[in-house]
This record gives structure tokens, sequence and C-alpha cells, in this order.
């Protein structure tokens, strides 16, 4: 293009964001929507650009010519904002989570944000490691069950030297009881911010926080914080759900919603089943230029992360409902008939840890080639607790589709579709497919090794030639020689604590520190 000419109205105030589109000759040869670089430049400029329906965003459209061919137009579509999000005024609130009862016997010891995942993070990684990259520095973790190990990981990772920021802070807030409170634990989401309520409003009195986001502990997905608090800003919106396309399958696990076409939620309903399920069907076909096929995904699930305005946070929780403890099926309902509720819609990969099979699913999903998430990213990276481990030692190994960890010992091993946790280690002959080792806590010295093996004991790890497939080893575990476990019978669901292990949805879950014996077979 040897001279251009440029032509452009721009309005008086507002920040730019320019999407470029080049145009080619003829309309046949133009990008199509299905055409993966044409996606990911749409996502972008729709999550950049296209978030503001009212009146706080203004449009403009900039034109490049040349004098040599009209093949070469470039088109600059231009938006325009007068109100920018500003992540200072965002304060985050992660919730540690109940019981963990669905993902019993992962949290048995632990709380459900601190389990393990992908090898060397834990789920509490993903909502923290994407508030830092967001710019959101003001952190607060709320924990109530098991949750010794999860406030050791964040006092090691974001609190002790791990993770270095400036004007930020992140607080645990463990469940305690007031004076003149009812006895018990947190009986719901809402309940747990409001028994906190007290921190946050002083903590108000010295930040200038306007916004509230409330995030999950059990979920897998890389996103932008800033972005949802641009669409929640921009609408001028009470609260904003942020939400997801999903399939038939699952639908009835999540809150659903319907919104209108100015993004105004309009029902919501908590994992409906029947009748109620099938009248929560929509037509997602205006996502057709992020997903393949929108007709697989009739349902918009609310993802349990949510934006708020401070002030209607603190009086839906102080007075209107003070008497509800549950934002999705109880405060969110009522909330859409008296404030302004829009929906942020999420399209890219967004798991809910939410049971062992999806837990599983999630874990060897990494290991598919390509993936459909990747934990490294050199502009959004996952933090999680620096350990200073060597690297891995592997001695004549097969490995194919796996995920290999720090500080790992693998000698004469065949390692399948598999992730291989921090200081794991797996002897001769030993073969693991479709599995999830956890690893390690610490190592045990080749001394330590040879004496429990003479007095007939078990190493941590796992022993010569034993074979493991579509099963779930936790931290620590002792697998001896001459092992199989496979659940060759097929059983769903089984209890066998005594002997080491579960079985939840047909996979094999070991327990933290169990001892399996030689010779064992599951």
């Amino acid at each position: 293009m040897s001279s251009m000419q440029f032509s452009s109205v721009l309005p008086l105030e507002g920040k730019a964001c320019i999407s470029p589109v080049r145009r080619e000759g003829s309309a046949s040869e133009r990008l199509k929507v299905g055409d993966s670089s044409s996606i990911r430049h749409e996502r972008a400029s729709r999550r950049m650009c296209n978030g503001g329906r009212g009146p706080a965003a203004t449009g403009a459209q900039c034109v490049l010519t040349s004098d040599a061919s009209p093949a070469d137009t470039l088109v600059l579509r231009t938006s325009f904002r007068r109100n920018y999000a500003d992540p200072n005024e965002v304060a985050a609130v992660i919730l540690g989570g109940g019981t963990g009862t669905q993902l019993f016997p992962l949290t048995s010891t632990r709380a459900t944000p601190a389990v393990p995942i992908g090898g060397c993070y834990r789920l509490i990684d993903i909502p923290m490691s994407n508030c830092f990259n967001s710019g959101i520095n003001k952190i607060f973790v709320m924990t109530q069950f098991n949750s010794a190990s999860l406030n050791r990981h964040i006092h090691r990772t974001y609190l002790g030297g791990g993770i270095n920021f400036t004007d930020g802070s992140v607080e645990v807030l463990a469940a305690t009881q007031m004076p003149g409170e009812a006895a018990g634990w947190f009986r719901g989401t809402a309940d747990a911010v409001r028994k906190f309520i007290w921190v946050l409003e002083d903590y108000y009195k010295n930040k200038s926080i306007e916004h509230i986001l409330i995030l999950s502990g059990d979920q897998l997905y890389r996103m932008d914080y800033m972005e949802l608090v641009q669409k929640h800003v921009d609408d001028n919106a009470d609260i904003t759900l942020s939400c997801a396309p999903v399939g038939e399958s699952r639908a009835s696990e999540y809150g659903l919603v319907k919104f209108d076409s100015s993004g105004r939620v309009v029902q919501f309903s908590e994992k409906p089943k029947g009748d109620d399920l099938e009248a929560m069907k929509v037509d997602t076909s205006f996502l057709n230029f992020a997903i393949d096929d929108p007709a697989k995904y009739p349902y918009i699930a609310s993802m349990g992360v949510y934006v708020f305005k401070r002030d209607v946070l603190l009086n839906l929780l102080k007075s209107r409902y003070a008497e509800l403890h549950d934002f999705g099926s109880e405060i969110l309902p009522r909330a859409l008939h008296d404030h302004n509720v829009q929906a942020y819609v999420f399209t890219d990969y967004w798991e809910d840890i939410g049971t062992i099979r999806s837990f599983f699913d999630a874990n060897m999903a990494l290991c598919e080639q390509p993936p459909k998430f990747e934990f490294y990213d050199p502009k959004t990276p996952f933090f999680t607790s620096p350990r200073y481990l060597p690297p891995t030692k592997s001695d004549k190994c097969r490995i194919k589709e796996a995920i290999i960890s720090h500080g790992c010992f693998l000698r004469e091993c065949k390692i399948e579709h598999s992730i291989i946790g921090v200081r794991s280690r797996l002897n001769s002959g030993s073969e693991l497919k479709n599995a999830m080792m956890m690893g390690a806590d610490s190592y045990e010295t080749e001394d330590e090794i040879s004496r429990l093996m003479s007095e007939g004991k078990v190493p941590i790890g796992v022993g010569e030639n034993t074979k493991i497939s579509n099963c779930i080893i936790d931290m620590n575990a002792r697998i001896g020689r001459d092992v199989v476990i496979s659940n060759k019978e097929g059983v769903q669901e089984a209890d066998r604590p005594e002997e080491g292990y579960y079985i939840r949805s047909g996979i094999v879950v070991i327990q933290k520190n169990a001892t399996i014996k030689d010779g064992t077979v599951v």
C-alpha cells in the first residue's frame, strides 16, 4: 500500500478501542465466521469494544483507503467509553466452599479450593491468578471446613514471599462466631459474605471500593474479570452475572438464566429439572461467532461469578434479604424484580469442578493435543506455591500425552494420558494410563526406602510392575509392587476406606496417605 488516506469521525470525549478487519476482493473471499483466526479476532473485538449497550458507549468508524487496489481497504471499527472501570475500585471475595461432599474423598482432610489440579496447582490458584492478571489485588478468601492446608497454601503462595504486589492485600477470613449470633457454619454463599460484612464495611472506610466481585474456588477457567466489571459499569447494572452456554447433560446442575435483547436477566432458575428445565431453553444462535455449534448448548448457566454494586450488596444482605442465605437459590431470583441484573456471556473454556467425574475429566482434558485449556500463558500465567524443586529425572521411560511436574523420579515406566504431580516416584515396570497422580509432600531418601522395603512396608509412590488406569491417586499414597488398579468389573460406587480407596462414578480414588499392599487387585 504505497499511499494512505485517513478519514475519521471522533467524539469529543472517551477512549478508543480499535478493531481492525481486512476486507478482501470479493465477498466469497472474506474471512468467514467459522475460520479460527476470524473467531479469535471477533471474540477479542466483542470483548473489548461491544460491552456497552447504553448511553455510556458511543461509536465511530475510521477508514484507511489505498490508491493501489480496492482489495487493500482496511476498516477500523472504533468504540468509545466515557466510563472506564478501575480495578482499584474492585474488591474480590473468594468463597472457600462448603463440606465438599461431591469431591469426597479428596476433601476428607482439605477444603475444596485446596484440592490439587493440573500436577502442581490448587483450585484456589484459579480465581487468585485471574484476579492478579485482571489487576484486582484486594482479595478476601472465606474459609471454613478443613481449611488448614488451604490457609497454608495461601500463606506460602500469596502472603509469604511467593507473589509480590503493591497497594493490595490478600486476607483470609475463617468462619467464626460473633456475640449474639447463632452457632453454626456458613449456611450458604450469601450467609458467608454476610457474616463478614463488617470486615468489608470497615475496609470501605479506607479504600474507595465501588464494586464487589464474588468468586467460587472450585472452577477451572481463565477470565479477565475487568471485562466483566466493565460491562457491569457500561450497563449501570446493580448486579451482573457471568454466564456460560451449557449442554443438556449437565444443565440441571446449574442455575440457569434467561435474558432479553438488552442483556437484562428476566428469569433465574436454580438447578431446574423436568418441565422446569425444559422451560429454561433458549436460542443460543447469537453465539455462533464464538462456538462451533450453538445448538448443542441450549441453556445459559450462571457461573457463580457475580459483580455487585457495593451499596446494593450491603442492602441485600443486611436489610432487604437479611433472612436469606444463598445467592443462587434465594437472593438472585428475587432481586430480578427490583434491580437491574445483567448477564455477561463467557464463551471461553469453563469447567465447574463439582464432582469426582468432572474433576477427573477436566484433568484428563489437560493431556489432550491440543488441550482445550492450558495453564501456561505468558501474558496471563497461573501462580502457585514456589516449591524450588529440581527437574524431573527419568530413566528409560515411555511417556505419551502426559504432564510431568517437577521433582519426580521415573524409572523404566510407561505413562500415557496421565498427570504426574510433584515429587512422584514410579518404579520399574509400572504403568499409568488415564490416571492422575497428585504426588507427595516430601521425599523419602534411598536409605529410608530400602529400610521400609526390608521391613515389608511400602514406600511413597508406585511400586514395580504395578498397572494403574482410570484412577486418581491422592497425595502421599503408597502403592506396592504387582498391584493392579483398573476397576475391571466396572463398579460405579464403592467405599473401601479400610483398604485405602473409594470408587466414584467408576473412578478409583486412592486416599491421601493410604497404603495399597503388594499384589492388591482393585
